[in-house]
């Protein structure tokens, strides 16, 4: 109760500027100590860079943007094409779950940097999917 009352307090309008939100359920003592191993943070922090090196390479012609969360709508559409699947798929999570049109670019922005972090050129439905997820929490009203 005391957590719904504290969202609801929160506007819409400002859960739409925090481009990730995801939500972290308490977890057992039982299952940290069951869990297998996650990837390194030396691993994490390669990938990381290699991702803002990226990032880097792609927008050194553009001396206001260093990394894709800087991108205005002029650049996005320069940067994040989207193949059909992939636009389909976000016209539809926008439409099913309420979103507005800056949880769209938002979206697109993180789409463009999973993909980064997988070193992939493209932006994939996969990646829509997965920064679909990430907003999730202001959409489902918990």
């Amino acid at each position: 109760m005391q957590i719904q009352r504290y969202r609801n307090r929160l506007s819409g309008p400002l859960l739409d500027r925090i481009d990730i939100q995801v939500e972290v359920p308490p977890v057992r003592v039982q299952d940290i100590e069951k869990a297998a191993p996650g990837e390194s943070s030396a691993t994490i922090r390669k990938r990381v860079n290699q991702a803002r090196r990226i990032q880097e390479k792609r927008f050194r012609k553009i001396p206001t943007v260093h990394c894709n969360a800087q991108m205005g709508a002029s650049v996005l559409r320069t940067f994040c094409q989207l193949d059909d699947p992939s636009t389909r798929l976000l016209n539809q999570a926008i439409d099913a779950l309420g979103l507005s049109a800056r949880a769209y670019t938002r979206i697109v922005k993180i789409a463009r940097t999973i993909a980064d972090l997988e070193n992939a050129a493209a932006i994939s439905s996969a990646h829509i999917g997965e920064a679909i997820q990430y907003r999730r929490m202001q959409s489902s009203g918990q």
